[in-house]
């Protein structure tokens, strides 16, 4: 949903609070950069890092195809993890060495881990806070959470890289300790930053989708506790023997984390398709649509055939009411699921009217294929 469908307050502190933080955010990376004073190394960061930046942002948009997420906020994700989340946690950590002087063991595994997870969670959490139309449970907790990491793992990949190209210790770098680190960060490792926010996302999500106060409390601290942990585990395996542990910790536990956490996220995507389908029958019970346009809107093969119609048929216009028509219902369809669960938005009803006075003002430009069953 837009966020015009919010009140306008809300809208407005959300807008200004992440305009103000992120602008202050990419400032100081700016100058974080810049005081390295070697352009080269900084260009070589960029552009490894950027190599796995893509095809992560990819897997994440796959999972967001039953519902996609506003691309404005998919990117205020990306932009805060690449300037608020970072620039937070360098203060932060910055802090806590003068402070407390932690060692680099205590500093890596407890400190980075927690004001790190921190940093990228309050993104998710903004959402809920601000944009809770638009955050309808786990699988876009996921999706946020990810973009978020993506941004961070970007930036701190950037800062990495360079660090060893420029080397440090007394020993000159070069670029072939940048590629050994790439190794380990880019390729062994992308979804690494994503994976441990994710847990927040899930907390978060489930607290969304629940109707019992003491689960919506607990939930994301169970989460950001996860996070901290996972995080926590992966760093402390780099000091294991001078980072012998890496290939143990990574094959012992990022790997089966990793994989069971796409089993659940390919789960969740799953269930959303089954909820949609549930709630928009109830929905053409109740009179919002023609119970014959279900099938075509749970099923993305044929919401896809949908727009291959109406292109064909009617051209560019068909195709963009074809496209606002079945954006329209999957919101609908959401907002409902949460209405029958008992969690329901504030101003649901009057959300739910907009969503149905837009299809009934799009259903005329609609062409539909004229077989009746979805695509199997």
């Amino acid at each position: 949903m837009s966020s015009s469908r919010r009140s306008p307050r809300n809208s407005v502190a959300f807008t200004v609070t992440l305009g103000v933080t992120m602008l202050i955010g990419a400032g100081v990376m700016a100058l974080v950069l810049f005081a390295s004073g070697a352009p080269e190394a900084v260009a070589i960061g960029v552009v490894l890092s950027a190599m796995p930046f893509g095809p992560v942002i990819g897997c994440y948009l796959w999972l967001d195809r039953y519902e996609p997420e506003p691309r404005s906020l998919l990117l205020l994700g990306l932009g805060w993890g690449a300037f608020v989340a970072t620039t937070a946690a360098i203060f932060l950590q910055a802090f806590d060495a003068f402070a407390f002087g932690p060692s680099e063991a205590v500093e890596s595994v407890l400190v980075a881990p927690v004001t790190e997870e921190a940093a990228k969670g309050a993104f998710v959490l903004l959402l809920l806070l601000y944009k809770r139309a638009e955050f309808d449970g786990i699988l876009d907790g996921i999706v946020y959470a990810g973009m978020v990491g993506v941004g961070f793992a970007f930036v701190e990949d950037i800062l990495y890289l360079s660090q060893a190209y420029i080397g440090e210790d007394g020993r000159t770098g070069g670029i072939e300790d940048a590629v050994a680190l790439f190794i380990i960060r880019g390729i062994a490792s992308p979804f690494a930053h994503p994976f441990f926010t994710a847990f927040i996302g899930i907390g978060l999500g489930i607290a969304v989708g629940s109707r019992s106060g003491a689960v919506r409390l607990l939930a994301p601290v169970v989460g950001y506790a996860f996070a901290v942990g996972a995080h926590a585990a992966w760093n402390g395996s780099l000091l294991i023997n001078g980072g012998s542990g890496v290939l143990a910790a990574y094959l012992g536990l990022m790997v089966p984390a990793f994989l069971i956490m796409v089993a659940f996220a390919v789960w969740s995507r799953r269930r959303e398709g089954v909820l949609l389908a549930t709630s928009l029958t109830d929905c053409a019970a109740r009179g919002f649509l023609d119970a014959r346009e279900v099938p075509w809107l749970t099923r993305i093969p044929a919401r896809k055939a949908c727009r291959r119609y109406a292109d064909q048929v009617g051209g560019r216009p068909a195709l963009e009411a074809m496209k606002d028509y079945q954006g329209e219902a999957i919101e609908l369809g959401f907002l409902h699921h949460r209405y029958l669960r008992g969690t329901a938005p504030a101003r649901y009803e009057e959300i739910g009217q907009e969503h149905v006075a837009r299809m009934h003002a799009l259903r005329p430009a609609l062409l539909w294929p004229q077989t009746a069953e979805a695509l199997r």
